[in-house]
């Protein structure tokens, strides 16, 4: 029996036509049964042209983060569908590539299926400035280091997961931000779902507003506080003893993101 698709599109200051023009080309990659835009305190001529798109749309008044708005969309279509998946609305990520992504949770080959831009057989049709090209590449190398699970690339704008992955990560996911990628990854390993790694299509959009330094610097510490979430879900003593509970966040699907 095949399974029914849902895809999130978290959204930030979008180029509204560059977005139609993606879900028009999801709608005959992917044949989704929903496709959601997350949209984060947008313009009312903005909302109400997205809003005209063949798309679910639910707006949040201020910024959530990328971790935030997918949660948010995870959340509301996880009972309507068996996959779910996320696509960046800037289009970096062709939507072949996002069929592609999708298509070994669809076969049942995988809990989780990650796109990568740095796998051998990706193909970058169009390079980032050489300092983000190393900035993100020196991050790949720190992951790879720090997470048990080792991939080329954490955090390319495509993932796909089963429904019922989502259910074994979701009360574990805390980050709100752009290093929610990796938290996923780093959980969704620690609770013992199978993980594929899916090379893409991939074109730099050098119009991006995301500091890449910054972005970077966050990122890091990331890495570092998803190694110690994804070692306490591994029972690890040394990081039991570290953890100081009264510390910690609420998960995401605990917090009220309007």
């Amino acid at each position: 029996m095949s399974r029914s698709v849902g895809v999130v599109i978290p959204a930030y200051h979008p180029d509204v036509d560059r977005l139609g023009a993606y879900v028009r080309a999801l709608q005959n990659a992917v044949d989704p049964e929903a496709i959601r835009v997350e949209l984060d305190a947008a313009e009312p001529s903005v909302r109400d042209r997205i809003a005209d798109l063949p798309v679910t749309l639910h707006e949040a008044s201020s910024r959530r983060g990328k971790g935030a708005a997918i949660t948010a969309g995870f959340e509301a279509l996880s009972a309507e569908v068996d996959v779910l998946a996320f696509a960046d609305a800037d289009g970096s990520t062709p939507a072949p590539s996002i069929a592609d992504v999708i298509r070994p949770v669809v076969a049942g080959d995988a809990d989780v299926a990650a796109g990568s831009r740095r796998h051998p057989e990706a193909t970058v049709e169009s390079h980032q400035t050489v300092a983000r090209r190393h900035l993100g590449d020196g991050f790949a190398w720190l992951a790879r280091r720090l997470l048990d699970v080792h991939l080329y690339d954490y955090q390319c704008g495509a993932k796909a997961l089963t429904s019922d992955a989502w259910d074994r990560v979701r009360p574990h996911l805390h980050e709100p931000g752009f290093a929610w990628d990796i938290e996923l990854l780093a959980v969704a390993d620690a609770v013992g779902c199978r993980i594929v790694e899916t090379p893409v299509v991939w074109e730099d959009r050098p119009e991006s507003t995301v500091s890449p330094v910054r972005t970077t610097l966050r990122l890091a510490r990331g890495v570092v506080v998803s190694r110690h979430r994804a070692k306490l879900l591994r029972n690890d003593r040394l990081h039991s003893l570290l953890d100081r509970p009264r510390d910690s966040t609420p998960a995401l699907v605990e917090r009220d993101h309007r």
